[in-house]
């Protein structure tokens, strides 16, 4: 009895967002908190689950197979496929929150985006930043959780760790492959990677 009663609410809470003027592809795969909020012009694409907590604002495209808990999405964003926003995320306008993306506890700046296979945690993102594919912010150390900081205009090169706290002053660059563990300094290059070696005429084992 209990399942059918939750069936009937989350039937009268899609045909509320329905005339509310919420765009769902297929609302009957949409689940919605009685606490959620959304704004104008939002469009919902099949499989996706809105827990507790969650603003929504103007013009915003969550996308299928994502989950939204304890957020607030401003106005003009766009979320997933496949992405996990966990409590205490904001992103601001116009950001970007791609394919296999996790954040928690973070905020993330205007026009700035994450676009594949990331995990951001206990961060502050600036605006416009792009943090590439497999990029993941080291937040915890087994005893305490610490803080990432990611001034305006950075680009983090794609599978790079940022090893907290830590913070990545404005228009820096991260080299791909890096694992950071000190400030990086505005308007600069930071790298680690290990030198490349190469075997000529290198003859594998065989079996």
């Amino acid at each position: 009895m209990k399942q059918i009663n939750s069936n009937i609410d989350q039937e009268k809470l899609r045909k509320f967002f329905i005339k509310s003027g919420v765009k769902m592809i297929g609302p009957e795969t949409v689940f919605f908190s009685k606490d959620t909020k959304i704004g104008k012009n939002v469009t919902i694409n099949p499989y996706v689950v809105i827990g507790p907590k969650v603003k929504i604002g103007n013009n915003v495209i969550v996308n299928s197979f994502s989950h939204l808990e304890d957020c607030k999405i401003k106005n003009k964003v766009e979320v997933g496929p496949y992405a996990r926003l966990r409590p205490g995320t904001i992103l601001e306008d116009e950001s970007r929150i791609g394919n296999f993306v996790e954040v928690k506890k973070s905020i993330i700046g205007k026009k700035s985006k994450i676009n594949h296979l990331s995990y951001i945690g206990d961060s502050e993102i600036g605006k416009s930043v792009n943090v590439g594919a497999g990029t993941i912010t080291c937040n915890y150390d087994g005893v305490k959780k610490s803080k990432t900081k990611i001034k305006d205009n950075v680009f983090i090169g794609s599978n790079s760790s940022l090893v907290a706290p830590i913070t990545v002053e404005k228009d820096s660059t991260v080299g791909a492959g890096s694992v950071i563990t000190k400030k990086v300094k505005k308007k600069s290059l930071a790298l680690t990677r290990s030198s490349q070696i190469e075997v000529k005429n290198y003859k594998r084992r065989l079996k």
